[in-house]
């Protein structure tokens, strides 16, 4: 491209927010062109509106410190400054979906973290090496939202990161019945062990609207594009459990699976070590070179080993080995603010651009 896209993160002051700021500063594709929050935050410069809440790992880039931010609500007045956003509000869902919907009629692609909009029946919800021809339903959106280059695409819930693309890449053998268990970091809440000292050596066996987004977003990813909307897959069967347990990142899964088709053993690794999408073709600037990583260690995926694996943008799959009730189990891994958040709104923004769907102005 010419130039980088002027891109601009909405809610840019949160935890979720934070990780995109860390994730844009130096990307070869992408520019922070504005940053926007509550009228709160609006008018004071970056470093001034977080304050001492920078929750990330590395320091705040230097490029941002001194930026104005916007408020969120002038919708005008940000999408003017930028070729297309992120989005990660704080907001009500039904606020969300307002606020989302206000700026793809600015004609500003917006790719979202939120879960307003991951049922809306013409907005994409994308793991992109999964199921990217998806994004073919934007063209029926913009008929909707009466826009030409203006949308919303999302990407699904952090909890189903490290077990959905294995059920894609096994697709063939019909898996029909799953059970998953999730344990779930904190950061996934916004949280660091400093602001929920309470999470130290405790397990909460229950994490508000987890348990039915693990259950059902899986079959949205493994659907299909019909009449201008997406139809949910009908199978597998999923029933799932959500565990916050005391760790900072990375969201491992416990998961039972049984297929119509039963495969072996070797023919479950073959696929995933396989299996690959549009960004690992393109190669695109945030895509692990390997998709998902099979791990022959009887003790790994560990968060502490593993989360980071190609800068936590790799799904890490172990203990694969067949089940005295259902066919196969196996422990899946992944970085939920990193694969499960920005990062993988980053890759769809990459993946969306890649294919002519986001340009410039």
């Amino acid at each position: 491209m010419d130039r980088k896209l002027k891109v601009g993160i909405l809610g840019a002051t949160g935890m979720v927010g934070q990780r995109f700021v860390t994730l844009l500063a130096q990307h070869p594709w992408f520019e922070i062109a504005a940053l926007a929050a509550s009228p709160r935050s609006a008018g004071k410069t970056y470093e001034e509106a977080v304050g001492g809440r920078w929750k990330m790992d590395v320091p705040m880039p230097e490029q941002v410190r001194g930026m104005r931010v916007l408020n969120v609500n002038e919708v005008e007045a940000v999408a003017a400054q930028v070729d297309f956003v992120f989005s990660a509000v704080d907001m009500t869902k039904d606020e969300i979906r307002a606020i989302e919907e206000a700026y793809a009629k600015t004609e500003t692609p917006v790719v979202s973290n939120n879960s307003a909009h991951r049922w809306t029946p013409d907005v994409p919800m994308v793991i992109p090496e999964v199921n990217a021809d998806h994004f073919a339903v934007i063209e029926a959106q913009k008929k909707r939202l009466g826009t030409k280059r203006g949308f919303i695409a999302v990407k699904p819930n952090c909890s189903i990161q490290g077990y959905a693309p294995a059920l894609a890449a096994w697709r063939r053998f019909e898996p029909v019945e799953v059970v998953v268990t999730t344990y779930q970091a904190i950061s996934g809440a916004g949280k660091t062990f400093k602001d929920w000292p309470e999470m130290v050596g405790n397990v909460i066996p229950f994490i508000g609207g987890e348990e039915e987004k693990s259950e059902k977003e899986p079959l949205r990813i493994l659907g299909r594009v019909e009449d201008g909307q997406i139809v949910p897959a009908e199978e597998p069967k999923i029933t799932c459990q959500c565990v916050r347990i005391p760790v900072l990142n990375g969201h491992t899964a416990a998961v039972f699976v049984k297929f119509r088709k039963k495969p072996t053993l070797e023919e479950l690794k073959e696929c995933l070590r396989t299996y690959r999408g549009i960004p690992q073709e393109k190669e695109l600037p945030s895509a692990p070179k390997q998709f998902i990583h099979v791990m022959e260690e009887e003790n790994r995926p560990q968060v502490a080993l593993d989360v980071d694996l190609e800068g936590g943008m790799a799904v890490s799959i172990g203990r694969l080995r067949e089940d005295s009730i259902y066919d196969y189990k196996f422990i899946g891994l992944a970085h939920n603010t990193l694969r499960g958040a920005a990062g993988g709104a980053v890759l769809c923004a990459e993946t969306l651009v890649s294919l002519g769907y986001i340009a410039e102005k």
